[in-house]
């Protein structure tokens, strides 16, 4: 499994900047206001199993989704896991270790968005780092909802500035020994 991108302690900062909107509060409260406020995206995705679970009870299939079964590195309960299957989905499997986004990973999102029905991308491995190519493969006007522990959840309409900053932002990333 070849890792295309790598987190480099001196980047972690960057990745603590708000791309989008941070939605706080009690997680159905959230989520309405979420769905409020996004309107008719181009596509939605959604990364990580909490926020892809609160979607889906929203009344709302996303997309694309991306999850791991995991919240806070820990297995989510089975509720979760449960609650972010849909049958309408369709399962792309993809293998990507903590701290990096490998070329499986970016390549499933690219064929999810150039999917016509919802796909949902399940990752073993670990998320984390999917929003970041998600937000920069997207179509203008799309929407990626995506948690931040202990925070809430962030909307990102998708914009030619935020692609070409988080664009950026993946240059950096880049490995330089190739992956592993």
């Amino acid at each position: 499994m070849k890792a295309k991108y790598c987190l480099p302690d001196g980047l972690r900062s960057e990745l603590r900047k708000q791309y989008g909107e941070l939605y706080t509060g009690d997680e159905a409260e959230t989520t309405k206001r979420i769905v409020r406020d996004m309107g008719k995206p181009v596509k939605l995705i959604t990364v990580g199993d909490i926020t892809t679970f609160n979607i889906l009870e929203s009344g709302i299939v996303p997309d694309v989704s991306v999850v791991d079964d995991k919240t806070r590195r820990q297995p989510a309960s089975n509720r979760i896991v449960k609650g972010t299957r849909h049958p309408h989905f369709e399962i792309i499997t993809v293998d990507n270790p903590a701290g990096s986004i490998t070329e499986q990973l970016e390549s499933a999102i690219v064929s999810a968005l150039g999917s016509k029905k919802p796909v949902q991308i399940y990752v073993r491995g670990e998320e984390d780092l999917a929003a970041l190519p998600v937000i920069a493969l997207a179509p203008m006007s799309s929407v990626v909802v995506y948690g931040l522990p202990d925070q809430g959840a962030m909307m990102v309409r998708v914009t030619e500035r935020i692609k070409n900053e988080i664009s950026s932002l993946l240059e950096k990333m880049k490995c330089m020994n190739g992956g592993s």
